[in-house]
């Protein structure tokens, strides 16, 4: 019941050179949990945004009245990584060396922030939900580890998807939980929710 709302959140995005360049957003209104109206649209072009400071912006929405006053910081990406699992970045006995040696009990104060990593192997999926109508699914899977999210690519036509995918995290707060949840790709329409599955980084 707000004309002017704060919400005073923030999201880490993970931005690589060879994605798309544009921050999309979004505003809706929500009357009850069936009823949502877009109340207007806005874009960033990341790339014509100075690095490694805070820029505040206040962005008109587009063809609705209002702004979004946002600030947006673009800062080198550190811990996170995708790669293949044929180059694990924790495959190689030397790096396994310098990170046992890196969170060792004499260093455990050096850098308080530096919690530690989380490294997710995302094999496969089996016996998936038929979402189309041709009995198949298009599935990717999405970690979501806090705000931090990262997704697999596509495969098209398939309840039994191979990823092979290696996923890396830097852990924020040990008390978080992954979340790693399965979508059935649909063209431009939002993706159909294949599953999900939630571990506590404790249990780990």
């Amino acid at each position: 019941k707000s004309a002017n709302p704060q919400w005073r959140e923030q999201f880490d995005f993970h931005y690589f050179s060879d994605r798309k360049d544009m921050l999309d957003i979004e505003v809706w209104r929500k009357d009850n949990k069936k009823h949502e109206e877009l109340l207007g649209t806005c874009h960033v072009d990341i790339t014509a945004l100075p690095t490694k400071q805070t820029n505040c912006l206040e962005l008109p929405l587009e063809k609705h009245p209002g702004s979004l006053l946002m600030l947006i910081a673009v800062a080198p990406c550190t811990g996170v990584s995708i790669s293949d699992l044929c180059v694990c970045p924790l495959g190689d006995p030397s790096e396994r060396q310098q990170i046992a040696q890196r969170y060792c009990v004499k260093n455990s104060f050096r850098d308080i922030k530096d919690i530690g990593f989380l490294q997710v192997k995302v094999l496969k999926a089996v016996d998936l939900m038929a979402a189309d109508f041709s009995g198949k699914s298009d599935p990717f899977c999405v970690l979501e580890l806090g705000n931090d999210m990262l997704q697999t690519h596509t495969v098209y036509k398939n309840l039994n998807p191979e990823w092979n995918k290696v996923f890396t995290f830097p852990i924020k707060d040990i008390h978080d939980v992954l979340e790693v949840t399965v979508f059935d790709e649909d063209g431009d329409k939002p993706p159909d929710f294949l599953g999900k599955v939630a571990i506590p980084l404790l249990s780990v």
